[in-house]
């Protein structure tokens, strides 16, 4: 279990930086503050996960490896990014499978930390939307999970998943597995389709 959960951790920190630093590149920041979103995107949620759990200091912060697989991602978009900005949405694309990957294995780490399964969802989302939140909010644009789009829902039902696993004595995997697969899917498709949840005040004329 503690090496599922470092491969999940580590994959979704550099997912989650390659999407922190597509944002700066996006918005011109300069090396330092590529890297800078890189860490941010990449950290914040699983930085507020451990402290809640008690998992102190936090592994981004004990463990070089976090800062390290950030710092690559940051350098790798900040000098080749023509070659990963051609994707279509890229900065979504990464967004959705940090999403997915963080939303598990924050799931799988409150499990193992002896939560409940409400709390260990709610914990999984905290995982996957916190470093998000932090990116968006570094550039002065409204949290993705604040707006319309199907986003912390997705990082829901994918902990729910793994919950839901874990209570019918599934593999570990299988329950990542379907969990990441399901939290991606939908965020996916909300972005090809538009997917959306209600909106305050919609239909309405503007004040």
């Amino acid at each position: 279990m503690t090496t599922l959960l470092l491969v999940l951790d580590l994959t979704g920190t550099f997912v989650f930086a390659l999407s922190g630093a597509l944002a700066g590149v996006k918005h011109r920041l300069d090396l330092f503050g590529v890297l800078v979103l890189s860490f941010a995107a990449a950290n914040s949620g699983g930085i507020a996960r451990d402290v809640l759990i008690g998992s102190v200091p936090p592994a981004a912060i004990a463990d070089w490896r976090y800062l390290a697989v950030s710092a690559v991602a940051g350098l790798v978009t900040f000098y080749w990014h023509p070659l990963v900005d051609r994707l279509r949405n890229p900065v979504l694309l990464f967004d959705a499978g940090g999403l997915a990957l963080f939303a598990v294995a924050g799931t799988t780490k409150a499990i193992a930390f002896n939560l409940g399964p409400v709390p260990a969802v709610l914990l999984g989302v905290l995982t996957g939307t916190g470093g998000g939140m932090v990116r968006d909010l570094l550039v002065s644009e409204v949290p993705a999970v604040l707006r319309a789009e199907i986003y912390a829902v997705a990082a829901m039902a994918g902990g729910t998943v793994v919950v839901l696993a874990d209570r019918v004595g599934l593999p570990s995997a299988f329950g990542i597995g379907a969990g990441a697969s399901l939290c991606f899917g939908l965020r996916y498709l909300a972005i090809r389709r538009g997917w959306q949840l209600p909106v305050a005040g919609a239909g309405q004329p503007p004040r």
